[in-house]
């Protein structure tokens, strides 16, 4: 990361970091849509190639509006290094492909995305890493699972869909202590809301596609971290992999960056409206959002991150059945499970999200049937609200 943009604001961060003007001398970032790149003589190339000598070499692993990209997303993140993947879940295949071998263990938080416990259960497993589950805000529990063989701790802080809260500086001295590595999905906050690695983190992962992008456009992700495990060990893992980002998405996220603490601050608001709305609701049993005084990490929530986000869960009385007919009874909210994008979606993560996980596994990640979840968007409040209203008071 370039050493001048300590003295920059996030905003400015997300808005300047990391775009260095062609001779063109262009006002916007350029897309760079080639494959390859052309060298002055067959020793430059030699030298591109060994590393001895630093420039872009093929669009797999090197490209000037990727790198745009990742330069700007780690300056925002306080890392060294970013490797821009094809998406979120390549984001996370990449770190566990460039830093476990077979024989090794994951602990993890047990309420995450769902093709995030696939990706460990199924596709890890096959490779010999194991993994073990952990309520997120219990760190005893985190402390007990942790064995001889362990590499990484993985936590999801909020948690999707519960919005559940863990303690990241906690984790981090938990993880440092035993040698083991700190992984933290920071999707649901963004850096503009929180800093894992200010906390002590050693490693974030992001589904660009969510807030960074913040309209739906593309699929992306990115892994932000120091020179040594991302800079060199997910960087290593990619370029040989081929898990990358297009240029013409790293554009279109570089433009969702420079928005994004503006968006995150209209969420957060918006979903604390709803989500004490919500709480009001006769056909609701309770709510899921860290904004709110009812939540089991309430205070925690308010210590590391600069607000609450956007997400917010509910249970609704009946079960199935009831969730689906609220979710049916929407006219304008966006029947989707993607997240993170201007327009509210609605979404029953038992059937969707999370519909691969057995029943067992939902139960104890709390994905109740009558789980509905909300990742509220920007529209006018009394919209959102008025569209929820006839699924709940019918």
């Amino acid at each position: 990361m370039t050493e001048s943009y300590d003295d920059w604001g996030m905003a400015t961060r997300a808005i300047r970091a990391g775009h260095n003007r062609t001779g063109e001398g262009e006002h916007s970032e350029p897309i760079f849509t080639t494959s390859s790149f052309v060298f002055n003589s067959a020793a430059e190339a030699a030298a591109r190639f060994s590393g001895d000598a630093p420039g872009n070499i093929y669009s797999r692993f090197t490209n000037p509006t990727v790198a745009c990209f990742e330069e700007r997303l780690a300056a925002m993140e306080g890392g060294a290094s970013c490797v821009a993947t094809s998406s979120g879940m390549a984001a996370i295949l990449a770190t566990c492909m460039a830093l476990l071998k077979s024989g090794d263990h994951i602990v993890s938080s047990r309420s995450i995305f769902g093709t995030t416990n696939v990706l460990f259960n199924k596709f890890m497993a096959k490779m010999g890493v194991t993994t073990s589950y952990v309520a997120l805000s219990n760190l005893s529990d985190w402390e007990a699972a942790i064995r001889p063989e362990t590499r990484i701790l993985y936590a999801e802080t909020p948690s999707n869909p519960i919005t559940e809260v863990g303690d990241i500086a906690a984790l981090a001295a938990l993880a440092h202590s035993r040698g083991l590595i700190l992984v933290v999905d920071n999707c649901f906050c963004t850096p503009a809301l929180q800093q894992p690695l200010a906390l002590g983190a050693d490693i974030v992962i992001h589904s660009a596609t969510k807030y960074l992008d913040g309209q739906g456009r593309c699929v992306g992700g990115a892994v932000v971290g120091d020179s040594k495990l991302v800079g060199e060990e997910v960087f290593g893992f990619l370029r040989s992999a081929g898990v990358t980002m297009s240029p013409f998405n790293a554009w279109v996220f570089l433009k969702g960056l420079e928005t994004l603490h503006l968006r995150m601050k209209a969420h957060s608001e918006n979903a604390l409206a709803l989500a004490l709305w919500l709480e009001q609701q006769e056909a609701v049993e309770r709510v899921h959002y860290p904004g709110l005084k009812s939540h089991p990490q309430y205070e925690l929530a308010a210590r590391q991150q600069q607000s609450a986000g956007g997400i917010v869960s509910f249970v609704v009385k009946g079960g199935r059945e009831q969730a689906w007919k609220v979710i049916d009874s929407t006219r304008m909210l966006s029947i989707t499970a993607n997240l993170g994008d201007t327009k509210t979606t609605i979404t029953h993560p038992a059937s969707t999200t999370h519909g691969r996980l057995t029943d067992e596994e939902k139960q104890a990640a709390g994905i109740e049937e009558g789980l509905i979840r909300i990742a509220v968007g920007l529209e006018a409040f009394d919209d959102i609200q008025r569209d929820l209203q006839s699924g709940l008071i019918g």
